[in-house]
């Protein structure tokens, strides 16, 4: 018997760098300039993702992606207080916000995250932008879109859509914090026996 969860690897460092370029692409042919955009990471791994597609933008706009342009662009939005699973039993401490000089008020926001999973992530996320200003939109964009949403929540640019079951974990690696980039499926070692 086998208790050790099996790995696969479905993106790699290439493919994640390509599915974020494809995205920071796909928000500028949307029609948002870095002038009324604002990148905001949702933590943890949100945070490396809005920075690396905020590059991105800049570069495709061309745009020196300096650490003053960064800046301007790019932001985090805790959502600790927010979160529905905290309520009994609140286990992390409230991390900053960051927010672009300009503000929110009246410019387009995409939330950025590592993985969609049930939409309660997001939902929170919604919930703490309400409270910060007034964007003028609010969209989404995800690396791994794995589905089984519990909330009618849907991200407007995906890297990847990855089918998962219930039981399955994805498991998102990024250099900034884990020394690589990968995306894993994990499935635990009981749901291999019964396959």
């Amino acid at each position: 018997m086998n208790d050790e969860p099996q790995r696969k690897r479905v993106l790699g460092p290439e493919e994640i760098r390509r599915a974020l370029t494809r995205i920071a692409h796909e928000i500028l042919e949307s029609g948002h300039g870095p002038d009324d955009l604002v990148l905001l990471g949702i933590p943890h791994r949100g945070v490396p993702l809005a920075e690396r597609l905020g590059e991105q933008v800049l570069r495709a706009e061309g745009v020196d992606a300096d650490a003053e342009a960064l800046t301007a662009l790019v932001g985090s939005v805790d959502i600790t207080l927010y979160r529905d699973d905290l309520r009994g039993n609140p286990t992390r401490v409230p991390g900053p916000t960051r927010i672009p000089p300009g503000g929110i008020d009246g410019r387009t926001i995409v939330l950025v995250d590592d993985v969609l999973f049930s939409g309660r992530t997001v939902r929170a996320a919604l919930d703490a932008l309400s409270a910060i200003g007034r964007p003028a939109a609010v969209r989404l964009a995800v690396l791994v879109d794995r589905g089984h949403r519990e909330l009618p929540i849907r991200a407007d640019h995906v890297g990847k859509n990855l089918p998962t079951s219930g039981s399955e974990r994805v498991h998102v690696q990024l250099s900034e914090s884990d020394g690589q980039d990968a995306v894993d499926i994990v499935r635990p070692a009981a749901e291999q026996e019964r396959s």
